[in-house]
């Protein structure tokens, strides 16, 4: 698996974040989704890459800066034609990297409670993640679940 920044002009990266965004309406209330479009991930604290097998895009994942010791995963996707192959354990161990190098002492992220989500949260857990309370702009709710991770 190859994973490289993205510049976010490739179609199909743009396709696949939509996809994302549009499942999270069809699973959680509008006012709950926090899924970000192209445009908000092209902000300057905000790196994404994308994860490529074989020349096909298997997914792609982001990280946004909330302060110089803490960070925030964002845009986590599979692409269906690579669920279940390790694409996101893959981009996970990447963003990790990076967050230490970036001298993250922490790193979080905000994900679903519904059954849906349950996909993702264990691979979080997987990966030593806890829930913890609301950060930034987040609030408590039953849609919405917070998890960090010391680093």
């Amino acid at each position: 698996m190859e994973i490289r920044i993205d510049n976010l002009k490739d179609g199909l990266v743009i396709r696949l974040l939509e996809e994302h965004r549009r499942e999270m309406f069809q699973y959680s209330p509008p006012d709950t989704v926090h899924a970000l479009d192209a445009a908000a991930l092209r902000k300057p604290d905000r790196t994404i890459w994308s994860a490529w097998i074989n020349g096909k895009l298997a997914g792609c994942g982001a990280l946004k800066e909330l302060d110089v010791t803490h960070g925030e995963i964002k845009s986590m996707r599979t692409a269906r034609t690579h669920l279940r192959q390790g694409v996101a354990a893959g981009l996970l161990t990447h963003i990790l990297a990076i967050a230490k190098r970036r001298g993250y002492s922490r790193i979080s992220l905000e994900t679903g409670t519904p059954e849906a989500f349950a996909p993702a949260r264990r691979l979080y857990e997987k990966f030593g993640f806890q829930p913890c309370a609301p950060f930034a702009d987040y609030k408590a709710g039953p849609f919405s679940v917070c998890m960090t991770k010391t680093l």
